[in-house]
């Protein structure tokens, strides 16, 4: 049921971005969506989890997105203000930095990962289970890993307990 569901989510996006509706695009398109489809369904949806919980995610990413897009205002600020910065460069302190996540699942995990590197002055280098080593470009970025990005996907990303007020 998924994967036919990816397929034809899949070839429909083909369709509506091609515009080519010969025989030979469509069956090239088919073939690119079924190969796709076989790769990455089990990925996708490894979780399966409920529609309940999908419309929740839904409508809480917006609130997310738009508060990752003003954190990296800040940051890209915050890097301009150290690029055009006369004179030493002692603030520049390269680190690797270390912290564990409380995120289970690894769709949150991926997210995470991504949102740090998409923001300046950090990039996630690598993620052992539960523990992440990003590079950091600065003290400063480097206290800005302080909770709240994790605390924004666990929100929108893993089930709530019964009972817990968010």
């Amino acid at each position: 049921m998924y994967r036919l569901l990816i397929f034809s989510l899949l070839m429909a996006a083909w369709l509506v971005l091609s515009g080519l509706f010969d025989p030979f695009h469509m069956t090239l398109g088919a073939i690119s969506c079924a190969i796709v489809t076989w790769m990455s369904a089990d990925m996708l949806f490894q979780s399966r989890s409920s529609l309940d919980q999908r419309l929740r995610e839904l409508f809480r990413i917006p609130a997310y997105l738009c508060w990752l897009l003003w954190q990296i205002v800040l940051a890209n600020v915050y890097i301009l203000r150290m690029a055009l910065n006369p004179g030493p460069l002692e603030h520049l302190s390269p680190r690797v930095v270390r912290f564990k996540t409380t995120l289970k699942s690894d769709w949150a995990k991926f997210v995470l990962a991504q949102s740090i590197t998409l923001t300046p002055g950090t990039v996630t280098i690598k993620i052992v289970g539960d523990e992440f080593f990003v590079h950091a470009i600065s003290q400063e970025a480097a206290d800005g890993l302080d909770g709240a990005m994790e605390g924004w996907i666990k929100h929108v990303y893993e089930p709530q307990e019964k009972g817990a007020v968010i």
